[in-house]
């Protein structure tokens, strides 16, 4: 049976518990010091805080902790009890990869927005996060069966795609707003398969970032930082790793390319951006105005404009991956 209350209890509860926590977290941010302040290259002309990763974790965490308590402290409903009580069985572990992942990646986002951290050491904190989860066993394989190749490509994809998706933080709602589509897209993916717990993992991680979305775009009264844009491209990467794309039940090879289409914008935002700092002589890690929200505003596009018609082709590009 396909849980569709489920689903909508991830998706709702996500963004609930989202949007209902960031004013305490910008609060807190606040008081603490964590904002973005105005500067050379800064759209704003006063500090923000930086609670958005802080929200879309807490909209994400708090629900696991309470399904998982649930499950193992008390009887579930008939209709979630084989669902639920089967996912944690399998995946548990995994699932408790990925959620310490996420607050690893939150807290080494945190530590760069305060201090700036430098590209070998941010760098080296995510490979070493990477290389956590990997071990847990969620894995790229490929159609090839080498334990080493199966650690090295997960390691870059996870790697390649936190980067890509940071990189997109860049304007108001575009790197949220990529997060929603690209989670979107890798739920009802892993649902149609079959696969309740990721799939409910998924709607739950687009429920969290929906629910930042309004206080993020088209003005911002938060930001995701570094912090938050390390989880929704972590939390990206870990979604388009655990549905089978390529199964007896949807045996279509092309379909193992179905990740590289979902978050075909971040990605070739990444490789473009690369190619010109490289072509300048730049710094690969350093910022610049040459992606392709900036590209586009140039061309006489408004910034809200110029995310909406990215955030669109997404969204087309994705859709194409369910095609039969």
């Amino acid at each position: 049976m396909f849980p569709v209350g489920l689903y909508l209890l991830a998706l709702v509860g996500g963004a609930v518990i989202s949007a209902a926590s960031l004013p305490l977290w910008r609060r807190w941010c606040e008081h603490v010091g964590l904002v973005d302040a105005p500067g050379h290259r800064k759209i704003h002309d006063h500090p923000v805080p930086l609670a958005g990763g802080l929200a879309v974790v807490t909209g994400l965490a708090a629900p696991i902790l309470a399904a998982s308590a649930w499950a193992w402290l008390g009887p579930l409903p008939e209709s979630f009890a084989h669902v639920v009580a089967h996912g944690l069985a399998k995946r548990g572990w995994q699932l408790a990869a990925i959620l310490g992942g996420a607050l690893a990646m939150l807290a080494l986002g945190i530590i760069d927005d305060q201090r700036n951290l430098s590209a070998k050491w941010k760098f080296t904190g995510q490979m070493l996060i990477a290389l956590a989860v990997a071990t847990s066993g969620i894995r790229v394989t490929v159609f090839v069966e080498s334990p080493a190749f199966s650690y090295a490509v997960t390691v870059l994809w996870i790697l390649t795609v936190t980067n890509a998706v940071n990189f997109q933080d860049n304007m108001n709602g575009l790197c949220a707003g990529l997060g929603l589509i690209g989670g979107w897209f890798f739920a009802w993916h892993a649902g149609l398969e079959g696969q309740y717990l990721v799939a409910s993992l998924a709607f739950l991680f687009t429920g969290a970032v929906a629910g930042f979305l309004p206080f993020n775009f088209p003005r911002s009264g938060a930001f995701l930082g570094d912090g938050g844009s390390h989880v929704v491209g972590f939390l990206l990467a870990l979604l388009a790793i655990l549905p089978d794309f390529y199964s007896a039940a949807s045996p279509h090879k092309w379909l193992v390319i179905a990740p590289l289409l979902v978050l075909a914008v971040p990605l070739a935002d990444l490789v473009s951006v690369i190619l010109i700092r490289c072509r300048l002589g730049q710094a690969v890690w350093v910022g610049d105005n040459n992606h392709f929200s900036h590209h586009l505003v140039r061309t006489g596009l408004t910034k809200p404009s110029a995310v909406l018609l990215l955030l669109l082709i997404a969204a087309a590009i994705g859709a194409v991956t369910f095609l039969k």
